[in-house]
């Protein structure tokens, strides 16, 4: 386990060991504090000695109802995060809100007048925009992209791995042959 490390104008340097951290804290070079994930990180009073980092990489892979973090130099693991997604509640809301103003839409109409002389409201399936993402996967992938914002402000991050795993949609499929196809391939 590492403690990230902030100089006095808030620029990332290299995380140090929880020890060094204390004593920092103890003589008082460096002010604990924590960030919006809870991540508690020290913040150097004095201008630091040496400004050089080593390459750190994040690694995402993402998921439908998790997601994971991980954040990675070349001798250990910095940190590490299982995120439960909001998929499931953001999806379970937009089914409400469509049953609402599908119950709105029906008390509007007027069905004493015959059909072909109601005033139809205009066509709401070709005036839409294209190419968005669905508000359930748009949720889930901000979480991703706070968690990630957060975690550079307070680790030197040279990188981002994001994980992509097309899963087929037929029964031969097995998520064994993803891991497969991933390392052997």
């Amino acid at each position: 386990m590492r403690i990230p490390v902030v100089s006095v104008n808030h620029q990332p340097l290299m995380p140090t060991k929880p020890s060094r951290a204390r004593k920092w804290i103890r003589e008082g070079k460096a002010v604990g504090k924590f960030n919006d994930l809870g991540q508690f990180y020290v913040q150097l009073v004095n201008k630091p000695s040496g400004v050089k980092t080593q390459p750190i990489v994040i690694g995402i892979d993402p998921g439908k109802l998790y997601s994971g973090i991980g954040v990675q130099s070349s001798k250990v693991s910095l940190f590490t995060a299982h995120l439960v997604l909001p998929f499931q509640k953001v999806k379970d809301r937009m089914e409400q809100r469509a049953m609402m103003r599908r119950g709105r839409r029906s008390r509007r109409i007027n069905r004493k007048v015959a059909f072909s002389q109601r005033a139809h409201r205009q066509k709401r399936f070709d005036n839409r925009k294209s190419s968005k993402l669905p508000p359930s996967i748009r949720a889930s992938r901000q979480l991703e992209l706070r968690v990630v914002s957060e975690l550079c402000k307070v680790l030197p991050i040279t990188g981002i791995v994001y994980e992509i795993v097309e899963a087929k949609g037929s029964k031969s499929f097995s998520p064994v042959m993803v891991g497969q196809v991933r390392f052997v391939g």
